[in-house]
């Protein structure tokens, strides 16, 4: 068993004392990455940040835990771009003007999310320019900053993409919001796709990760297969844009 699955494993034991179950798939953390007790104090070391306070465009997971977030970036007048479900569907925009008063909480659930956002490609994505930041959830994350999710790797796919279409970069803050259980001490080592993020906004703290190597760029299509590419729409866009052949 890899090292980042025995963590992972580890987490999700201790995860299920404080995770809130999800509608759909329960405290299965393999499918979902759960909201849990405390993420609104989360969310407030977040958005106390300077790049939150500035910021207005910004990429957001789909987790659960960033339900809070989605909400407070909908009554700040922030537009976001959010993942469908393994972004199967692509990608969807959700921008203040598209949710009536007192309905941002409902826009915030994935389900509101499909109501009142619509979907955007990667190549509209490119044109509104580039993410203020972005924010994610994790299975855990390491106190160096490396994180890790379900274990299907679609953060760093998404990164990949963004990269590629030229709208985050080094110095496109990244932050992770977690229950301070899914915060490990072990050391890990990052694969070249894994992101490392800046920021671990918990319930009890805020950590600020000192980054020590360059971000990885692009998507690595030589990792994917042919039924991965064909399951995931902006992939096929990119690929038709850029002139590339699935093995």
């Amino acid at each position: 068993m890899s090292s980042t699955k025995i963590v992972r494993e580890r987490i999700w034991s201790r995860l299920k004392d404080v995770a809130l179950p999800d509608s759909r798939f329960h405290t299965n953390f393999a499918e979902v990455i759960p909201d849990f007790v405390g993420s609104e104090q989360a969310t407030d070391r977040l958005v106390a940040e300077p790049f939150y306070e500035k910021g207005g465009y910004a990429f957001i997971t789909p987790d659960n835990c960033l339900v809070d977030l989605r909400r407070r970036m909908l009554l700040a007048g922030k537009a976001m771009v959010v993942s469908t479900y393994g972004i199967y569907r692509g990608f969807r925009l959700l921008e203040p003007a598209m949710v009536p008063k007192g309905a941002e909480l409902y826009a915030a659930w994935l389900d509101g999310l499909e109501h009142f956002g619509r979907p955007i490609t990667l190549a509209e994505i490119a044109a509104r320019g580039r993410f203020d930041f972005m924010v994610t959830g994790a299975s855990a994350v390491s106190l160096d900053g490396v994180r890790f999710g379900k274990g299907h790797g679609f953060f760093d796919l998404e990164w990949g993409m963004f990269t590629d279409i030229g709208i985050v970069d080094e110095a496109t803050p990244v932050a992770a919001v977690v229950h301070d259980v899914q915060v490990v001490e072990d050391k890990l080592y990052p694969s070249p796709t894994d992101i490392i993020v800046d920021l671990i906004a918990t319930p009890s703290r805020l950590i600020r990760v000192e980054r020590r190597a360059p971000r990885p760029r692009g998507i690595k299509w030589e990792l994917l297969d042919p039924e991965q590419i064909a399951a995931t729409p902006p992939l096929r866009e990119l690929q038709e844009t850029r002139g590339q052949k699935s093995a």
